[in-house]
């Protein structure tokens, strides 16, 4: 699809296979998309009862805001709820100088939260996007960070709802997709100068959710159209597939000096999913990796091998392969009544 998005992605949330890209590498702004990763960080240092203390500076934030006050205390909850859902840049601010002690010590964890998912290609300076030095991303590290948020019950239940009521007020989500886009369910938009129009968008259909990331749209309008647009495209072109089921029997293996089991059959420890296109599900084949024989004891259900789906060359999934019996390993006794059971027939 041809989309005004300047960059973007569509990622599958099982897998996180990647199944659509324009410019999916190139590092930009994003804008409050950059509040996915706050949210991640609170969620994983902060309780949500916990009561935080409104500052002079969460409070005088300016763009999109929740409305805090500041010398207030607000819950963690109603803070995460503000930011995401109306993209409240002084929540932002509040849950970073709580959680980091300042804007400076909030951006360090996020960026060390950012390399161990993965995302290797992003610099957070600040807890709510607003343009400034060294604070980017990719597409595809956005849709991966979206991945692994959407994973955290919390974030997931927060970013499908549509209104949020605090203070006697009702704070309504900047997320156009949800009223839009059939089977929406989240999650972030995002707008500044230097970032234009972002969104990231979450969909399930038929059982496949789909994460999709379009950067710096020119309109609002145009960021609803190229996400719908992708979307589509990667529902329509891609079939979730399983390709294995836990506990198929992928052969067997000998087991030396055992005095239980000699054969030991081997299955596979998980169901194997893949997210493919309409037309590359005739062209897999598996292989099995497995040693010829193995000394006991073997523990039942200890890890003997690997089963792995191919396309062509190249490995798209695999499992383990692990013993469905135990083999006990022969010990002195058993050797000598051997050799009495060898001595008796041959004596006779």
């Amino acid at each position: 699809p041809s989309i005004n998005a300047r960059s973007a992605a569509v990622i599958d949330f099982e897998t996180g296979t990647l199944l659509y890209t324009k410019n999916a590498f190139s590092k930009r702004p994003m804008a409050s998309t950059t509040k996915i990763m706050t949210a991640i960080v609170a969620l994983e240092n902060c309780s949500l009862d916990e009561d935080v203390l409104i500052s002079k500076r969460a409070a005088g934030m300016g763009g999109s805001v929740m409305g805090i006050k500041a010398g207030t205390t607000v819950k963690l909850n109603d803070l995460l709820h503000g930011m995401l859902i109306c993209s409240g840049n002084d929540a932002a601010v509040a849950i970073a100088e709580h959680i980091g002690g300042s804007i400076e010590g909030f951006s360090e964890m996020m960026n060390k939260k950012a390399i161990e998912i993965g995302a290797f290609s992003t610099s957070f300076s600040n807890p709510h996007g607003l343009d400034t030095e060294n604070h980017y991303s990719t597409a595809y590290d956005l849709a991966k960070i979206a991945r692994y948020a959407l994973k955290i019950p919390e974030f997931d239940e927060i970013v499908r709802k549509r209104e949020f009521y605090f203070n006697g007020r009702t704070l309504r989500s900047t997320n156009e997709m949800l009223d839009l886009y059939d089977g929406a369910d989240g999650i972030k938009t995002g707008y500044t100068g230097l970032a234009g129009r972002c969104l990231v968008t979450s969909a399930t259909r038929e059982g496949m959710r789909l994460i999709s990331v379009v950067l710096f749209c020119d309109t609002k309008n145009l960021r609803t159209s190229s996400s719908m647009k992708i979307l589509d495209y990667s529902f329509a072109e891609y079939d979730r597939v399983k390709l294995l089921d836990k506990g198929a029997i992928f052969g067997s293996i000998n087991v030396k000096r055992s005095r239980t089991s000699q054969e030991i059959e081997l299955s596979a420890s998980s169901d194997v999913l893949a997210v493919l296109r309409h037309d590359q599900k005739d062209s897999l084949f598996t292989r099995v990796s497995i040693p010829q024989t193995v000394t006991a004891p073997v523990k039942k259900g200890s890890i003997m091998g690997t089963v792995s789906v191919y396309q062509g060359d190249r490995i798209i999934a695999e499992t383990s392969l692990i013993a469905m019996d135990s083999a006990e390993k022969k010990e002195l006794k058993d050797y000598i009544k051997q050799v009495i059971i060898e001595w008796t027939k041959i004596s006779g």
